[in-house]
């Protein structure tokens, strides 16, 4: 194990033989850290994180800090974070609240840029890419391979889908769709149509984003509401899974979603 000489490290964290903790990083008690993660320099890693393998924290990251909730007493909730994460500097994630389930998750294969923030109860998934200052309110869900744009906040209770994109900038009160392009502040966001250079970068057959085009129009374009649009979809027999997911994804929203 490298651990620096100022580095200042409680006697009940757990930490693999290989992990490196640089200058002055500071972890505190019942953290458990994964093989071949690197604390680069200045990172504190609050009580009672759970850290996967290889990950990695750039400098002044703080990782597992409090609910920032003014209902929090001091109860024992947690930060579990995946492995082969990148945490850029000034990145802060929160641990979960007791109203929110006890528990903030990070997935694997994420990449958080410098001072992007997860707050309390929020679940990222994997293969996301938060870019600057990308902020989520409490009880977020984000899920695989979307990517939130720089600047851009997301509203407590609110849902990113998978594949979805948020443009830079953008105040999502709101559902992002999945697999959908959405930008802009609040009542202006809107959607911009199928991510389709993105999903073909990401290996979704062309095929499905054909199919993806298509509900779109329906849903969006046809000049029909939500209901009776998706019941023109029920009417299709879609083969690929991605319209189901985006289907399944409109008709559970619970705070609504943009259009």
């Amino acid at each position: 194990m490298s651990i620096h000489p100022t580095a200042i490290i409680d006697q009940s964290a757990q930490i693999s033989s290989d992990v490196e903790i640089g200058p002055y990083c500071v972890i505190g008690p019942e953290v458990e850290i994964g093989s071949g993660t690197v604390l680069i320099s200045h990172v504190h890693v609050h009580r009672l994180t759970v850290i996967g393998e290889q990950n990695r924290f750039s400098s002044h990251a703080s990782i597992g800090g409090e609910p920032q909730d003014l209902k929090y007493r001091g109860e024992p909730t947690r930060l579990r974070i995946g492995n082969r994460n990148d945490f850029r500097e000034f990145v802060t994630l929160n641990r979960g609240s007791v109203g929110g389930g006890g528990a903030t998750t990070i997935g694997d294969h994420n990449l958080l840029m410098a001072y992007s923030h997860v707050a309390h109860d929020c679940h990222v998934g994997s293969h996301v890419i938060m870019d600057n200052a990308a902020t989520l309110a409490g009880h977020v869900e984000v899920s695989d391979h979307s990517t939130v744009g720089a600047l851009s906040a997301v509203h407590q209770f609110c849902r990113v889908g998978p594949h979805a994109f948020i443009g830079g900038f953008s105040v999502i009160t709101r559902d992002a769709l999945p697999y959908i392009k959405t930008v802009g502040n609040r009542n202006q966001a809107k959607i911009y149509g199928i991510n389709a250079i993105g999903l073909e970068r990401r290996g979704i057959p062309a095929e499905s984003i054909e199919e993806l085009k298509k509900a779109y129009r329906i849903l969006f374009r046809s000049g029909l509401n939500t209901g009776d649009a998706l019941e023109r979809m029920k009417e299709h027999e879609w083969k690929s899974e991605e319209v189901a997911t985006l289907v399944r994804f409109i008709e559970t929203s619970g705070r609504g979603f943009i259009k």
